[in-house]
């Protein structure tokens, strides 16, 4: 099989700001995989926090370019889960589906919805300013907001609530809390209506969450990538977020989801800044996900082509001609 890799950029309608920074551009890394007759594409997004750039990603998949007969049971013992195993995945995995001329749900006996609700993020901001990105998005159903820690936070979340009063609520924190902060913020946020508080604090001091009241569930995020990360927040998360650049890709997002489902975990399905390419496989898990943060290429400029349908906060099917 011949495999190829490049990156892209995709400027973003605004600049788009968390608790760690910001960024005015999506840089993704497309790899497609072809067998002489069939190519699969995939896309994954360095993330920095992990210490993932462009240039490692392209190396890890030029790594295993040479590889006999590379499958997706074999890329596990390859690379580790992140951006590069995401791509070269999701791209075997569109292969398959076009070589058998069937839909990759079909492949994987995955239940799909023609519609599922997905979030908006409103990006980090002034209370103004977000109050005002609320109101430009009052008819979307579901508002995620971005919080980072400070003094404001309140002020962000009410000003929020006062220009979109019928939206559903999530705030993630990015890791910027203290239990502190957490303990002086959370009733007010109940009161307020949030439903869900994804990763208040650092992955690494999180063991916090096991003393504290959860009168909202908490969601973790940099804290679980993959099935082994189970063990370690059961005691500490009500609900997990499930990323495609976490996991390594669809196949090990599938085994994921099945087992945070028997430890009774409740589910988001999110995403990376990123194009309607990697949208598309984490679509196929949403439709029974408890919530749906899937917005990454509505906050682009622009999208690849066939990219995917969003109307009044609702997300359609992947077009046969993006992926799968």
């Amino acid at each position: 099989m011949k495999i190829e890799a490049r990156q892209e950029i995709f400027p973003l309608k605004h600049p788009f700001r968390i608790s760690r920074g910001s960024r005015t551009e999506a840089s993704v890394v497309t790899v497609n995989v072809s067998d002489g007759h069939f190519t699969g594409r995939g896309e994954g997004v360095p993330i920095s926090r992990y210490s993932q750039t462009v240039d490692s990603v392209l190396a890890q998949v030029s790594s295993v370019a040479s590889v006999t007969d590379l499958n997706r049971e074999k890329l596990p013992e390859l690379l580790s889960a992140g951006a590069a195993r995401n791509a070269l995945d999701c791209a075997l995995w569109d292969l398959e589906a076009k070589r058998s001329s069937k839909r990759a749900w079909e492949l994987g006996n995955i239940p799909i919805a023609d519609q599922v609700e997905t979030s908006f993020t409103i990006s980090l901001d002034t209370p103004e300013r977000m109050a005002e990105s609320a109101a430009a998005a009052v008819d979307l159903p579901i508002l995620k907001l971005k919080l980072c820690g400070d003094d404001n936070d309140l002020a962000r979340v009410e000003r929020v609530r006062a220009a979109a009063p019928k939206a559903r609520l999530l705030i993630d924190a990015n890791e910027s809390w203290s239990p502190r902060h957490y303990r002086n913020m959370v009733s007010a946020l109940k009161q307020l209506g949030v439903e869900l508080i994804e990763q208040p604090f650092a992955a690494d001091t999180d063991d916090a969450l096991e003393t504290l009241e959860h009168p909202i569930p908490v969601c973790a995020d940099e804290s679980c990538h993959t099935t082994a990360d189970l063990p370690r927040v059961k005691n500490r998360y009500e609900a997990i977020n499930i990323k495609l650049d976490k996991t390594g890709g669809l196949t090990e997002a599938l085994r994921l989801y099945q087992r945070a489902r028997e430890n009774n975990f409740k589910i988001l399905i999110g995403c990376m800044v990123c194009t309607s390419l990697s949208i598309a496989p984490a679509r196929l898990l949403a439709s029974n996900a408890d919530s749906v943060d899937l917005d990454g290429a509505l906050l682009l400029g622009r999208d690849r082509d066939h990219g995917f349908p969003y109307c009044n906060g609702t997300i359609g099917m992947p077009a046969r001609e993006l992926w799968g």
